[in-house]
């Protein structure tokens, strides 16, 4: 081997000085982006978004529902023209993906949803406000974002409830859907050995978190106030709705009858947000919604509930395939995406994937971690043999080897 030779195998890299962009270079999945975010984090804020409810096993089931999955490629079909492009409601999508409504999102990276639905809105994603929001309806808008949908709680309040439904629809929001498995809050433990306070609080351990991590607090502590912009301020809580008294604002005696009323208050697209079982999800075309989203919130509701992606071809079989279908809980990478569309849903939905990028590198890392799952996405399509969504969802079960 010649000198000439031995100095190119030995060329370094260019050294990449700027930390956001040498960071996300570093991120491979999700994963990497999801330890970069706990470093940078403190742990009150990192479990918040981490963690689920009472022991943890939905959390870990809902992982382990798409881990146990083995697929059977179909060989020789040409993948050079594959494309994950799909559409619901009339409306295009560069991939069946959804980003979710997440709550108290400018605690996680001063410029919250904004940045969230910068992202999505670039990389052709829908993105779903959450009641819950630091950023209000009307102010996402300057996102430009062309196609933001609204997720709203049913709260004892209704005039506050169905003022929210109004405001969606007046913004020119697309898609609306209501979450119905929240009539309690469920028990985060986590976030009670923590003693988490929203917005974070200074206290001892505070004051020795801003030393462990600066770059956070100096963030934080130059941002605006972190309050629930789409509530304001509501009799009987003195002031802005807090983590500290959101409880109280569930209502947990709504009935169909209000998802009814909601029906005819909203005129667009209305989907049905929960644990939901072939025979509610009758009930719920019933009472006129156009979908359902197939969701355990993510393991931080009810502990040692059934996994969405478990009930995803029951509830295809009880609604027929007009009916929108989604599924979120669980979702880490491309080729989850991929099982959830064999198996019957029309669309995945995450949250604490783009939660992570966030936390790791603000806007940026929102983007690398949709990059990345599209990226997977289609590979995983290619490598299958399918050339669309569409082909994917027909080909069904049988990419699946059996007993998987």
């Amino acid at each position: 081997m010649k000198l000439r030779d031995v100095r190119e195998l030995l060329r370094l890299r260019p050294l990449e000085l700027n930390r956001t962009r040498r960071l996300l270079a570093a991120c491979h999945d999700v994963e990497d982006l999801r330890r970069a975010a706990r470093r940078r984090l403190p742990r009150p804020v990192f479990d918040y978004v981490d963690g689920g409810a009472d022991q943890e096993c939905s959390l870990a089931d809902n992982l382990q529902a798409f881990a146990r999955r083995r697929y059977l490629p179909r060989i020789l079909r040409g993948a050079a023209d594959t494309t994950t492009t799909t559409q619901w409601f009339g409306r295009s999508a560069a991939a069946p993906i959804i980003l979710g409504p997440t709550g108290y999102t400018r605690m996680m990276h001063r410029d919250g949803e904004l940045a969230v639905a910068r992202a999505a809105g670039r990389h052709r994603l829908p993105y779903v406000l959450s009641t819950v929001s630091t950023t209000s309806i009307e102010d996402l808008l300057a996102s430009g974002h062309p196609d933001l949908w609204f997720q709203l709680y049913i709260w004892r309040n209704r005039r506050l409830t169905f003022g929210l439904v109004e405001r969606a629809a007046a913004a020119g929001y697309q898609v609306l859907e209501i979450t119905v498995d929240t009539v309690v809050p469920g028990n985060r433990v986590r976030d009670a050995r923590n003693g988490l306070a929203i917005p974070p609080q200074l206290s001892l351990r505070t004051l020795l978190d801003i030393a462990l991590r600066p770059a956070y607090w100096i963030q934080m502590l130059g941002s605006p106030a972190i309050t629930l912009a789409n509530t304001g301020e509501i009799p009987g809580t003195d002031g802005d709705l807090t983590v500290q008294n959101l409880a109280s604002q569930f209502d947990p005696g709504i009935t169909w009858t209000d998802v009814e009323k909601i029906r005819g208050l909203w005129r667009g697209p209305l989907l049905l947000k929960g644990v939901i079982g072939p025979e509610d999800a009758r009930r719920a075309l019933d009472a006129g919604v156009d979908g359902l989203h197939l969701s355990n919130h993510g393991g931080r509701q009810l502990d040692r509930v059934v996994t969405p992606l478990d009930t995803v071809a029951a509830v295809r079989g009880a609604v027929g395939e007009q009916c929108c279908l989604l599924v979120d809980s669980g979702i880490r990478h491309g080729s989850d995406v991929a099982a959830a569309i064999a198996l019957g849903a029309d669309g995945a939905v995450v949250g604490r994937p783009y939660l992570y990028g966030l936390m790791a590198a603000g806007e940026p890392g929102v983007e690398h971690v949709l990059g990345l799952l599209q990226a997977q996405l289609l590979r995983t399509m290619q490598l299958l043999g399918v050339a669309s969504v569409q082909e994917l969802r027909q080909a069904g079960a049988t990419l699946f080897w059996a007993g998987s």
